[in-house]
């Protein structure tokens, strides 16, 4: 039992603790990204308007302090092309990095950027660039600074080289995109994480989730694991437990338990078996013939002994002998009446005593059901649904306590039990149970329910509250449904900052579709659009169709990195689809806003507005583009050919 009982404990003990040091070392390590992006913003814009090469190097060698924190500074203009270093690298000074994967986003952006990991020519460390813009007296992007952070001698991953860490317990930094910044095994680092089928909680991490779970682990064991963001950097900080590994305090502690126990037990017993052989005496030959008068083989009680108490005891159980036997008389009468009730009504009933035990169903109920009355209460019990299984069987158990009524509605797989390979069915059915209570004793007998097959109606109330929220060609989320996960992600993002990206497109060259090859045709290439969007987004995220050819995604959890390049896979997906009529060929764009919910927004119609600004800007640029839209800040546009 403490075993059982401990390893309960131990898993929801070593889950709070997983989750709480991984936000602590997300914490802490957003906190050292956060303090090296601000010291970088205040260098920015010290330096705002200013473009002569030799006050810029000269402005980086006077600020000598920011070596601390970082391995080298470059100062690149809006061009690409680094103006100053700090400490000076030959042939670093004039290097082209416009091509580079973090000028790029931060240009498009126009907001600190962490790139992703490279090798250091020198060190051959794993390194990042943290990098913010600069603007010039216009407020126009006119380059950036970038500091260089080596992440094994910068002291980021202190607090985890000081934990202690083994083979069943350690802690992992990742990137968004998957790969591998720390671990204590160093060949680790730099290589790509377990893909989604052998661990999906990482993978959902990356897409931005936080929080703890069981499931499989790096190194393929089962254990538990907790996760936490890194927002500035877009990290992910993974915490790691085997269960053997926190098992290991309860096994120390059972085994000690056993020994105790064992030692007792042979200390105790002989003495405790000799003293109650010589005190139940007595009492075993009136148990003898209490058993005696229930098979029948006597009608009383007859002890010769000189014990008060138990001639008492048998007097008073000859008494109630008597009374039951006048009692149970009755009570068969009462019995017969009432099964023949239960046999000929079609209404299912069943009878259940305060033991939590169902002791009888009429047979409307085992027809309803599927089930015979000889298969076990705890077999059946099992085909009704898992996830209202667990609040059924906590309200019944209030109920018994409280003798209060009953009432629920729960799923239940039913099965042909002549056929038991058949396609099994789920039926709706509602519950109404109530105790039955002796007037004049204030007791209570027991509990009598009915039960309803109410599985119509419940399909009938599904299937109204679904067409009320989508779109009935593309079966998408329509615009009532679409705003009302708005709302709730607004919500969500003003009390937890928790951020949340939108995109909003339509359709290039939909209407000649329309036009040439009728509405019939344009509501197949709307229904394939429907299908690879739905595709292409995360699980989490949410597809609508406001109308005609407008559509947008609700990312939740996601940063505008990703969601730009969620974007362009929905703009590669979509280019690729194609309609046919009469030997013709008809092809689609999107033009796509995107936008993230921003601390300024005093409602989601702001980011909406935003994204939808951002949609037509793009269409008015040529169509198949991708225009991002940040608060405070001019559009930013990729265009495709």
């Amino acid at each position: 039992m403490a075993w059982h009982l401990g390893q309960s404990m131990v898993q929801r003990t070593s889950l709070s603790h997983l989750d709480y040091q991984a936000n602590m070392l997300a914490d802490e390590i957003t906190q050292q990204m956060s303090s090296r992006i601000s010291a970088l913003e205040r260098i920015s814009a010290f330096v705002a308007g200013r473009e002569q090469q030799a006050w810029l190097q000269n402005t980086l060698r006077r600020n000598d302090a920011l070596l601390e924190w970082f391995e080298g500074v470059v100062i690149i203009d809006e061009n690409g092309r680094v103006r100053a270093d700090w400490p000076v690298v030959n042939e670093r000074q004039g290097l082209d990095t416009a091509h580079t994967e973090y000028f790029r986003m931060l240009k498009g952006t126009q907001s600190p950027y962490v790139s992703e990991p490279f090798i250091g020519r020198v060190s051959q460390y794993p390194m990042v660039l943290v990098s913010v813009p600069r603007f010039d007296a216009q407020g126009e992007f006119a380059g950036m600074i970038g500091g260089i952070v080596s992440l094994r001698t910068s002291g980021l991953f202190s607090r985890l080289s000081r934990m202690q860490q083994s083979e069943g317990s350690y802690a992992v930094i990742f990137t968004a995109s998957g790969k591998v910044l720390y671990h204590p095994e160093r060949e680790r680092i730099m290589t790509e994480a377990p893909p989604r089928s052998e661990n999906r909680w990482l993978n959902e991490a990356l897409y931005g989730w936080q929080g703890s779970a069981v499931g499989p682990l790096m190194n393929g064991q089962t254990g538990m694991q907790a996760y936490g963001q890194v927002w500035p950097a877009g990290w992910v900080v993974g915490r790691f437990l085997t269960h053997e590994e926190a098992h290991l305090p309860l096994s120390d502690y059972i085994t000690k338990l056993w020994w105790l126990w064992a030692l007792l037990a042979v200390l105790m017993l002989p003495l405790l078996w000799w003293l109650l052989g010589r005190l139940l005496r007595p009492l075993r030959q009136l148990e003898a013939q209490i058993g005696e008068v229930g098979l029948g083989r006597r009608q009383r009680v007859s002890l010769a002994t000189n014990m008060a108490e138990l001639k008492q005891v048998a007097s008073t159980f000859n008494r109630v002998e008597d009374e039951r036997q006048a009692l149970l008389n009755s009570l068969q009468e009462r019995e017969a009446f009432l099964n023949s009730i239960l046999q000929a009504t079609p209404q299912g009933m069943f009878v259940a005593n305060f033991d939590g035990e169902i002791t009888y169903m009429n047979p409307a109920l085992l027809d309803l059901l599927g089930i015979s009355a000889t298969v076990p209460m705890s077999q059946w019990l099992k085909q009704v649904h898992p996830d209202d299984r667990e609040g059924a069987m906590d309200m019944w158990r209030h109920s018994l306590k409280t003798r209060s009524e009953f009432v629920r509605q729960l799923r239940f797989i039913r099965r042909d039990p002549e056929h038991p390979d058949t396609k099994e069915e789920t039926l709706w059915l509602e519950v109404h149970a109530r105790a039955v209570m002796v007037s004049q004793a204030g007791l209570s007998l027991g509990m009598v329910g009915m039960v309803k097959d109410i599985t119509e109606r419940r399909e009938q109330e599904a299937l109204q509250r679904w067409e009320a929220e989508h779109d009935p060609l593309t079966g998408l989320l329509n615009r009532r449904g679409f705003e009302r996960r708005l709302d709730e992600a607004f919500a969500e993002f003003q009390k937890t900052s928790t951020p949340s990206a939108l995109l909003l497109f339509d359709l290039d060259h939909f209407k000649p579709i329309n036009d040439e090859g009728g509405h019939a045709l344009g509501d197949e290439m709307l229904r394939r659009i429907a299908q690879v969007v739905a595709w292409e987004v995360r699980r989490s995220d949410h597809v609508a169709r406001q109308g005609g050819d407008e559509f947008g995604v609700l990312l939740p959890s996601c940063t505008l990195g990703q969601a730009q390049k969620i974007a362009e896979s929905l703009r590669q997906a979509v280019a690729d689809i194609s309609v046919t009529h009469e030997g013709k060929e008809y092809r689609v764009t999107l033009s796509i806003g995107v936008t993230a919910f921003d601390e300024d927004d005093h409602s989601v119609s702001e980011a909406v507005k935003r994204a939808d600004a951002a949609s037509y800007d793009a269409k008015a640029q040529g169509r198949n583009a991708m225009v991002v839209s940040v608060p405070g800040k001019p559009l930013t546009d990729t265009l495709f050919d």
